[in-house]
């Protein structure tokens, strides 16, 4: 196992793996977002007390599962390049983050459509919604970091550090809701448990786990887009890179 990982560690192995995986990862995509949206916004019935604009949860909690998870995985990314030094680790944290600050400047978009009919008004300065804000600055802020220095090797140490420190606010998002009075509504996926005896109907629970698959999927997909980019990027003079320009140039 940790020989198959230490070769597709290797930016030529990962160049040509990754091309293979793409397709595997962008048609179920289509596939199940397809499946998942016409399932929500078609087949499921109204919510007995937001009617239909609760629909909008189907892109807005899969987009706010993916702006944690895309965190979390941008941190451990980092802190595998600090530590074994790993280009290709940090190569993943680098194109996850604007990645992860889309998933999340749209989690806080539709949560504020979805607010302003449930509360009346776009915004208010909710223990969720504000961490989740905080979370969006702290992925501009690894960017910034990333794009701040002119050695790669001190960009990559300066933001996975930060990354790894950013890591604290991902259980207050979660918690949030449970440690303060909030008027963001509690979490009806959130464990093993409530995936079995679920707060909502299974007719609105299925699409709304099919999309969080579909978003995932399309992590993948625009991560390994962006990494096979990032890698000939940084593999310039490489022997092999040339080769590969060469071949796609004639």
């Amino acid at each position: 196992m940790w020989k198959w990982i230490q070769a597709f560690a290797s930016p030529k192995n990962f160049y040509s793996i990754s091309a293979k995986i793409i397709p595997w990862l962008l048609y179920p995509f289509i596939i199940i977002t397809l499946v998942g949206l016409y399932w929500g916004l078609i087949i499921a019935p109204a919510d007995y007390q937001q009617g239909e604009s609760y629909r909008i949860m189907y892109v807005h909690v899969p987009a706010a599962w993916m702006s944690m998870f895309i965190y979390v995985v941008m941190a451990i990314s980092g802190g595998i390049g600090l530590i074994w030094q790993i280009k290709l680790a940090n190569v993943v944290a680098k194109v996850s983050a604007p990645i992860g600050a889309s998933f999340t400047l749209l989690a806080l978009i539709t949560g504020a459509v979805w607010g302003k009919p449930m509360w009346g008004t776009w915004w208010v300065w909710d223990a969720r919604l504000t961490s989740e804000l905080i979370l969006l600055f702290l992925y501009l802020a690894y960017m910034s970091l990333n794009n701040a220095f002119d050695n790669p090797k001190t960009a990559a140490k300066a933001s996975s550090i930060l990354a790894i420190v950013g890591l604290v606010n991902i259980p207050i998002i979660h918690y949030s809701v449970t440690w303060w009075n909030t008027l963001h509504q509690g979490a009806s996926v959130s464990s093993i448990e409530k995936i079995t005896q679920p707060a909502i109907h299974s007719d609105m629970l299925m699409p709304l786990l099919l999309m969080g698959i579909a978003f995932k999927l399309l992590y993948g997909t625009l991560m390994l887009m962006r990494a096979r980019d990032e890698v000939l990027i940084q593999e310039q003079n490489s022997g092999w890179v040339k080769k590969i320009i060469m071949e796609e140039s004639r």
